[in-house]
């Protein structure tokens, strides 16, 4: 299956969403690419403030890992690795809007949003054995894959971030 989105070919953290931006020429995106320098800002003004917040909270995320994959691009504020790296070719992650593709290590997967998780199990477009913790986080060990609340502030809210980063320590 090829993989549809944005980011670099092997990442070692890979987000899956359900939906591609509402904007032209990236509705029936069916590629997966590196986001150029300035694209993250330019998706979020024409796309709309959901897209600002999904790749904000991408970006907190990361920063608050402090994972080795991202120290030698390790910038204060999140701001920084977000304008400079984040799904670009210097950044280590990716962003796709296609089902995993779970024969690839060292990626961590997380799938964001429990309906979404529920959607590709449904129609057997991805096979784990999820470990519900609570009813917004699972996991999945044997897999690397992690399913999260959406990337969204509210959803997603920083003592959630932390609480991901925990989890996502325990498959590194």
């Amino acid at each position: 299956m090829d993989r549809i989105g944005f980011g670099i070919e092997h990442p070692k953290i890979a987000v899956y969403v359900e939906h591609k931006p509402k904007i032209a020429g990236y509705i029936d995106f069916g590629i997966h690419r590196a986001l150029e320098p300035g694209e993250i800002q330019w998706i979020g003004q024409e796309a709309g403030n959901g897209w600002r917040k999904q790749f904000n909270v991408f970006a907190k995320l990361l920063n608050a890992l402090n994972h080795p994959a991202y120290t030698q691009h390790q910038l204060k504020p999140w701001q920084s690795y977000r304008d400079q790296h984040l799904l670009q070719a210097t950044g280590k992650e990716a962003y796709l809007f296609s089902p995993p593709v779970l024969n690839e290590e060292p990626t961590i997967h997380l799938i964001a949003g429990r309906t979404y998780a529920k959607k590709l199990l449904d129609q057997q477009l991805v096979s784990l054995t999820l470990i519900w913790l609570d009813d917004e986080f699972a996991i999945d060990t044997e897999h690397r894959v992690i399913v999260c609340p959406f990337f969204d502030y509210r959803q997603l809210s920083n003592i959630k971030i932390e609480r991901l980063c925990e989890l996502i320590r325990t498959l590194y």
